[in-house]
């Protein structure tokens, strides 16, 4: 279903596709990005499984969406953000796929925070 999901937007995008999803960009989906948001957690908020589930679907539209867009423009595609998400959990979770243990949900935090803010150091020290 996912691969189906990235041709249907390569589609969208592409030659005889929808004049609108065409003429999108990263900054005029923003708006589209924080709306659909705010419904997750107004269905989160309700309780209302059915809407969180068509919500966290037009939030999974909107990566696809950009990802799309900057496949195009040569910066990168939907497997290098989900390459880019696996190495970040695995790496902010020692304790689970290295030798550290934690017990609890407070430690877990504070570890990625710590984990986090070396990250951001060493990304800055590298620009």
């Amino acid at each position: 279903m996912f691969d189906e999901l990235i041709s249907v937007m390569a589609t969208l995008r592409g030659k005889d596709g929808c004049p609108w999803d065409k003429h999108q960009d990263h900054s005029s989906l923003l708006p589209y990005l924080f709306s659909e948001a705010d419904e997750v957690k107004q269905a989160v908020k309700k309780k209302d499984w059915d809407n969180l589930k068509e919500e966290l679907g037009d939030i999974l539209l909107q990566v696809v969406f950009h990802s799309q867009i900057a496949k195009e423009n040569g910066l990168f595609d939907i497997n290098g953000v989900i390459d880019t998400l696996v190495r970040k959990l695995k790496r902010r979770h020692p304790h689970v796929f290295g030798g550290k243990k934690l017990t609890h949900p407070h430690e877990v935090v504070a570890q990625w925070e710590k984990i986090k803010k070396r990250e951001k150091r060493n990304k800055n020290r590298k620009r």
